[in-house]
């Protein structure tokens, strides 16, 4: 109940703060947890980063206050956190459709994004298996996008990513120790977004001669970078066995959230998420899995 009871004292804190600037390090201490740890865990339950909930919002009443009343565009603007009267069109244009002026006009339809109401309810009551393993560094070699928002919650961005950069991915299976085996990394997690990879474990051979016509060689060998994994503890979890564990990897990752890490004694660390994904062909096709790597830190 703590950990309920402390990220609604953290929802009732943004609503009381909505016009004030908000620290998300006190947000976080309301919660009793470190502004990382209580940004990822938001972000992994809610669907969007904590800016992008605080923003919402602020521009759900800024809408709704210019459609009610006389009040002018500058001062609602200022209200909300805008010194800039054109960044807040801007942003009110993104989200509303229309102009804060012609939001005036009452037959106008505005978008209402309303505040997240927690609800208890009982869950749980299912096995999880999962292992604490303490990673060696790794250097895995791939190829990276900056992707907005949460990750795991814009699918549209990562199908995309994986669509339009076949021929690279088929680059690593041809020079990967384990051609059916790679590996999606998350880096660089901030409010704005995070870096994505898709990448492989090379041969050190492979790794070193990438450049080399007998290899690689340029022009493709520049799509590539090398990522360094450094040593971490990571809780270990694997999706069920199937054809497309795709469609039970974003279920198993918020049940991680919600069920497992509250009562594990831990928290996630500031370090890459990664998953390890096993896409065996045919006859091994219903044999595939996903492993969830959590970075993961001992609660002070």
């Amino acid at each position: 109940m703590d950990w309920i009871a402390g990220i609604g004292r953290a929802l009732d804190f943004i609503e009381e703060h909505l016009t004030d600037e908000i620290d998300y390090g006190e947000v976080a201490a309301v919660c009793y947890s470190s502004s990382y740890h209580f940004q990822r865990v938001f972000g992994i339950l809610c669907g969007y980063t904590l800016g992008e909930y605080i923003r919402c919002r602020r521009l759900s009443l800024a809408g709704a206050e210019l459609q009610a009343g006389d009040a002018k565009v500058i001062d609602v603007a200022l209200k909300y956190g805008y010194d800039n009267p054109d960044s807040f069109a801007r942003a009110f244009k993104t989200f509303h459709g229309v102009t804060p002026s012609q939001a005036r006009d009452r037959s106008v339809p505005l978008r209402s994004f309303s505040r997240l109401v927690l609800k208890f309810s009982l869950e749980g009551g299912t096995t999880m298996n999962y292992r604490i393993e303490e990673k060696p560094e790794m250097i895995l070699t791939g190829y990276k996008r900056r992707f907005t928002g949460v990750p795991g919650e814009r699918e549209d961005q990562e199908c995309d990513f994986y669509v339009h950069t076949r021929p690279l991915q088929y680059m690593l299976n041809g020079m990967s120790r384990h051609p059916e085996d790679h590996f999606d990394v998350i880096t660089n997690l901030n409010d704005d977004g995070f870096d994505f990879w898709i990448a492989q474990e090379l041969t050190p051979f492979m790794r070193e001669n990438i450049h080399k016509d007998s290899v690689l060689g340029d022009p493709w060998a520049n799509e590539f970078e090398n990522i360094v994994i450094p040593a971490h503890t990571y809780a270990v979890f694997e999706t069920e066995r199937c054809k497309y564990p795709t469609t039970v990897f974003l279920d198993l990752r918020k049940r991680i959230i919600t069920e497992w890490l509250p009562g594990s004694g831990y928290q996630i660390a500031d370090a890459p998420e990664i998953t390890a994904t096993h896409w065996y062909n045919h006859p091994r096709d219903r044999e595939r899995y996903y492993e969830i790597w959590l970075p993961i830190e001992k609660c002070e």
